[in-house]
């Protein structure tokens, strides 16, 4: 609501650009609450949606008009979500006056600002109105619903409702809290989604039939230009219905209204940066979205200075040593076609440089190599068939000239060689060039079924999220591994679940290291570096380095996997860190933080891993993952229900087909059995083996397990007996998994139980103790059944003699209080106690060993539970000393 008269006031003024939307609005409100007294002036207009807001809300935001506004009294100017005065309108010109001081607050720490700050607050945020609710929640300033339904608007939009790549965690914790406070979410998705009004819809049809595409650097970028007649609110939402439509990653658009020509700039790929774009037209904002005002120019002038901007905001083009992998599979133009199908296979690539020498003869094919050994010429070489015709690159070289050999020309792949010595250094193949050039775009289609080849990396630096939630002591020993890689000449990566837990913000403490190089030397040099001890397995080129405080580090040589026959250990190769990956379960297990090298703490996504996170997918990456490893569906299971994920479409198909074809029979029992113990370890497991049930995989644990009502209600009561030991023992954990076992084999009789140690020969033990435990419960239920609640000393009798895990088991099995009432007084009061008197006393005493002398200690022992004796003084005479 507009405010009276100003005049004879010193001023403390709080503004915005001049398209002033809810992220402005929301923190210019916010602002007045850390500057009472200060006065809300808009540069220029508001978005639709906001006016018509903060009217039917009857928002009581304190505003003065701009018209007739005595810039004479302003003494402190806050602005909010802008950096650069040529957006602020009339109050950029204050800049520089003598007694007047800027404070900014805003979420573009990286953008050029211009405005002399005497204050500033720039944080890489989401929106500025998350920033100002940090400052609010820190100084304890209260907020009434109304307010925390703007502010969550403001949060909202400027985040695509959390869903831009731009979004940070304390965008999510506002919102949380404005939660808390009372913000209507009907209001905000009301405001988020308004129908576009008659005159909207007129502009979106003109603005796409004025679309021109161009590739600039290798980027696809479009420019959409329209004139009306009357003023439109709201054309930045046309901006994002049109790429919505036309499936762009880049767009500007160009509204002729009233005499100006405003323009909005969208991006979606990091190589297009909206803000850039802007600036040139003399407006701002940030890599995703900005704008500006254009006056004084045609419509034809306007579109020829946004491409030269595009020319300008483009990221340069990535070239062939970037996009390259250097470990590079060849064969040999005198080796035989049958070689060459065996590396292809072995190796899963359709397409294979022919060398002599160190030098590129000539491409062969998977398709040619087939069609030889058909035509029955398998011992021919790969020189009689290689394609000889081909174009190699550089590392110089950049993409434009890649695609143009590669998508234009149809050449499979581009051999990378050195531009002096002529020798191999990589090679690039169609689905690494295509997803470097495209991989935004490439990213956002649907996918129906498993990777079946391997694309450059989507890459993102991940630094700033490593800071923010990994322990001290991980970050510690990141640097040193990094370090010690740099002084070693080879690259470290971080890789598998420790990335996949990272990007879902789950706490995992387990670093699993890759190295390109020695990774055995480096694990010995690393182990020699902390102080610590590595324990090595050459035949894999794995090694465990652990630290004087425990830490476990795994570290592996980046390797192929090739499995000679179905369900077969994997054989081992030195390769690069794609292949490394490659040889992964799922999609959200193969990525990588390379640690080191030209580009630190980039994360590494060659198979759609963080797509699959948003998507909540458990994907394999090829369509021969459960033939290789059948044991992957048994984690498959325990990452759907561990992360609440769903296992993908093809993926599940797959699966069903490795259980028709029997080839879990073909897994060892120790395989088998590690499996079936890691599901048993996750917490409530229940989900899980319902889940084997249904898809079938429980039959190969027992061919009779069907996991029936009993055991189902007795895992989950074991799930709560453990809970509790957790609570009252932490110190003490008890072994999960065997208690939830005996849970689910709860219904098979007991021979069938024993029968199972020729299925786990590594558990015949395990098996063993099943049985006993059974035993010792249904003797234990039945006596106090029949009995009652016994005596501590009888408690202590009764259960003294058997494991923790035994005793958890009972209680969840009896489903009486009195059981569990005794395990509870036995391990928390009486399985420590120590006996008043020994053996030794009552020798000393006079007592000559014997078995009556066994007795007394058990009487005197006895009474001590029971409180008839206290001291040592009562136990001595009571034993005759």
């Amino acid at each position: 609501m507009p405010v009276a008269g100003l005049k004879g006031r010193a001023l403390i003024v709080i503004t915005t650009h001049l398209h002033a939307d809810f992220d402005c609005v929301a923190s210019m409100a916010a602002a007045a609450k850390l500057y009472p007294g200060a006065v809300a002036v808009f540069p220029g207009s508001q978005e639709k949606n906001v006016r018509d807001f903060l009217v039917q809300s009857e928002f009581p935001l304190h505003h003065h008009r701009l018209k007739g506004f005595d810039f004479k009294q302003v003494k402190t100017v806050v602005v909010v979500d802008a950096a650069s005065l040529a957006r602020l309108g009339a109050f950029g010109g204050l800049a520089g006056k003598a007694g007047v001081e800027f404070h900014v607050y805003d979420h573009h720490p990286s953008a050029q600002s211009d405005i002399p700050a005497a204050r500033a607050v720039t944080l890489e945020r989401g929106s500025t109105t998350t920033i100002m609710m940090e400052i609010l929640r820190e100084r304890n300033i209260a907020i009434t619903p109304l307010e925390a339904t703007l502010f969550a608007l403001g949060i909202y939009e400027d985040t695509g409702s959390l869903t831009f790549a731009s979004t940070r965690p304390e965008d999510f914790e506002a919102a949380a809290w404005l939660l808390r406070q009372g913000a209507d979410l009907n209001v905000v998705s009301d405001y988020m989604s308004r129908e576009l009004s008659a005159e909207q819809v007129d502009a979106l049809n003109s603005l796409l039939k004025n679309i021109e595409v161009r590739q600039i650097a290798g980027q696809t970028v479009a420019m959409a230009s329209a004139s009306v007649e009357r003023y439109i609110g709201d054309v930045a939402s046309l901006a994002t219905k049109i790429m919505d439509i036309e499936n762009l990653n880049a767009l500007v658009t160009l509204m002729g209204m009233e005499g100006r020509i405003h323009m909005v700039a969208r991006s979606r790929v990091k190589e297009v940066n909206a803000g850039t774009l802007a600036e040139n037209m003399g407006g701002g904002g940030h890599a995703t979205a900005a704008s500006a005002t254009i006056k004084e120019m045609t419509m034809a002038q306007a579109a020829a200075k946004v491409w030269e901007a595009y020319s300008i905001a483009v990221e340069r083009q990535a070239t062939a040593g970037e996009i390259m992998i250097e470990r590079v599979i060849t064969v040999k133009s005198k080796d035989m076609v049958e070689e060459a199908e065996k590396l292809m296979t072995r190796y899963d690539i359709n397409n294979m440089p022919v060398m002599e020498g160190e030098k590129v003869a000539g491409l062969i094919t998977r398709q040619i190599v087939e069609k030889a050994i058909h035509h029955g010429m398998a011992r021919h070489t790969a020189g009689e068939f290689m394609i000889n015709e081909f174009e190699t690159v550089n590392p110089g070289s950049p993409a434009h000239v890649l695609e143009e050999i590669i998508l234009n020309r149809r050449q499979k792949q581009a051999p990378v060689v050195d531009g002096k010595s002529g020798k191999l250094v990589g090679i690039i193949s169609r689905g690494m060039l295509l997803n470097k050039l495209y991989g935004d775009m490439l990213k956002n289609q649907p996918k129906t079924g498993a990777w079946t080849h391997r694309v450059a990396p989507s890459t993102r630096d991940v630094s700033k999220l490593m800071e923010d939630r990994l322990p001290p002591v991980v970050m510690r020993a990141i640097h040193v591994i990094t370090d010690l890689a740099n002084k070693n000449g080879c690259t470290a990566h971080m890789a598998g679940g420790f990335v996949r837990d990272l990007l879902l913000r789950i706490p995992n403490t387990d670093l699993d290291i890759v190295i390109e190089g020695d990774g055995m030397d480096f694990a010995r040099k690393l182990a020699e570096r902390i102080h610590g001890r590595a324990r090595t397995h050459e035949k894999f080129k794995t090694a465990v380095v652990v630290s004087p405080e425990g830490m476990k580090i795994d570290v592996a040589t980046a390797r192929i996997e090739y499995y000679t026959h179905p369900a077969a250990l994997p054989t081992v190769e030195m390769s690069a860190i794609r292949q490394d990956l490659y040889r992964r379960d799922f999609s959200i297990n193969a990525m990588a933080i390379r640690l080191n090298g030209p580009k630190p703490n980039a994360l590494l996504d060659f198979f759609g891993g963080q797509a699959d996170i948003k998507e909540k997918l458990v994907r394999v990456l090829h369509n021969l993952s459960f033939v290789e490893d059948p044991t992957r569906a048994f984690r498959a299971v325990r990452f759907e229900s561990r992360y609440g994920f769903t296992i993908g479409k093809q993926t599940l198909s797959l699966l069903r087909h490795a259980v028709s074809h029997q080839l879990f029979n073909r897994l060892s029992g120790s395989r088998l059995f590690a499996e079936l113990k890691a599901i048993l370890n996750e917490r409530r497991p229940s989900a899980s083996i319902k889940r084997m049930r249904e898809l079938g995989l429980i039959k190969f644990i027992h061919h009779s397990l069907s996991f029936t009502a009993e055991s189902e209600r007795l895992m989950e009561a074991a799930d709560d007996v453990l809970a509790w030991h957790d609570l009252a023992f932490p110190r003490k954990p008890a072994k999960a998994w065997f208690v939830r076992l005996m849970a689910l084999f709860e219904e098979l009789p007991d021979e069938e139980v024993l029968r199972l140690k020729e299925t786990f020969p590594t558990a015949r033990s395990v098996m063993d103790e099943v049985v006993e435990n059974r035993l010792f419960a249904a003797g234990v239920i039945a006596e106090i059944v029949r009995k009652g609640e016994p005596s501590p000393s009888r408690t202590h009798y009764l259960l003294a003699h058997v494991s923790d895990e035994a005793l958890l088991y009972l209680a969840a099995k009896a489903q009486d209080t009195r059981v569990m009432n005794c395990v509870i007084k036995y391990l928390g009061e009486l399985k420590n106690v120590k006996p008043l008197v020994t053996g030794d006393d009552l020798i000393k005493s006079g007592h000559t060993p014997s078995a009556r002398m066994g007795a007394l200690l058990r009487d005197i022992f006895a009474a001590q539970l029971d409180g008839k004796i206290k001291t040592r003084e009562e136990a001595m005479r009571m034993g005759g000393g």
